[in-house]
């Protein structure tokens, strides 16, 4: 069975199935999906949660074994198995066809997977899931589409916005949902329901914190660690949400990756600057910053980013800003 996310609130409401499988490139909409799916399995006494984070030389019997961990006096359980990079590998995609047709007795499933290609979604692996259960691709918001994504948004915390500042606010977050949610909840924190005119939002958007989150950037990009020590520290004193720290600088490191990538493939980067989005006054800064890193590091920093973004979701007992600071030196430090 293939659902659309809109249809998820309608689905759950008739009943748990006992596997889901959400797949996509837009994390919020996917953490949305699945926390839709928790809590109608906490809701419905599926109360015991065993995560699987499917990373490196993961131990697919540990998996295949799970049928067999609950006990006759254990609750009902939620299985939530993650797969970060989309490929399960040969062990992995058998040991999903043997799970998916032996599905466990008081257990709903949870996998949640990346965008995933034509390749994959053509795997046995893949199809055994969709046959066994319920699958949600999740695509992202387009730039015509944000603003009225905005505004479908506003409308649940009893707010409305004329299309000239739904525009706006679309224009501001550059596509990034995360950080059109976080803009989102602080127009609720500051205004009573209702109708919020252009002026106030503009200037709730266009604080003096946010340009400061925006000169951390230029200090990463800069290798200006001690700078870029102190404008974290001070965000946080100032109680700056840490997901629109975490969006900026992912949006570098996604930027870096891809003229690095061009880079390593005899593609000179200034070619691509503006189709990336680095107009010509931070086209300096970007290319010191390629001079420094390599590919591999920036790889690793965007597999760091996720893990931050979890850890500020709750998903992870860990200290995002702890956490952000050792991401930030990663790419402004020097690399041998």
């Amino acid at each position: 069975m293939r659902i659309k996310p809109e249809q998820l609130a309608s689905h759950l409401a008739k009943g748990l199935k006992p596997l889901y499988c959400i797949y996509g490139d837009e994390p919020l909409l996917v953490l949305e999906a699945a926390d839709q799916i928790r809590h109608a399995a906490r809701a419905q006494g599926y109360t015991e949660r065993e995560i699987y984070q499917v990373e490196g030389r993961f131990n697919w019997q540990t998996l295949l074994n799970a049928g067999d961990n609950l006990s006759l006096f254990s609750d009902r359980r939620l299985v939530d198995i993650r797969i970060p990079s989309g490929k399960p590998g040969a062990d992995g995609g058998k040991a999903l066809q043997s799970y998916s047709a032996n599905l466990p007795a008081d257990t709903v499933t949870l996998i949640t997977l990346p965008k995933l290609d034509r390749q994959t979604t053509s795997a046995k692996w893949f199809g055994a899931l969709d046959d066994a259960g319920v699958m949600i691709a999740v695509y992202p918001v387009s730039n015509e589409q944000l603003p009225r994504w905005i505004g479908e948004r506003l409308s649940q915390q009893q707010q409305q916005a004329d299309s000239e500042t739904l525009r706006f606010l679309a224009q501001k977050v550059e596509g990034n949902l995360l950080a059109a949610q976080q803009e989102i909840r602080k127009l609720a924190l500051l205004f009573p329901a209702g109708r919020l005119d252009f002026a106030s939002v503009r200037d709730a958007v266009l604080d003096v914190a946010r340009y400061d989150v925006f000169k951390l950037a230029d200090a990463l990009l800069a290798s200006d660690v001690p700078r870029l020590i102190r404008m974290l520290e001070g965000l946080r004193n100032e109680g700056e949400a840490p997901t629109l720290i975490l969006w900026t600088i992912t949006r570098e490191l996604r930027i870096l990756t891809r003229l690095k990538t061009a880079q390593n493939n005899g593609i000179a980067p200034s070619r691509l600057m503006r189709e990336v989005g680095v107009w010509e006054s931070r086209q300096a800064l970007v290319e010191k910053a390629l001079q420094r890193v390599r590919l591999d590091t920036l790889t690793t920093s965007l597999r760091q980013a996720a893990a931050i973004d979890r850890m500020i979701k709750g998903l992870l007992n860990e200290d995002p800003w702890a956490a952000l600071r050792q991401l930030a030196l990663t790419v402004a430090l020097p690399q041998r």
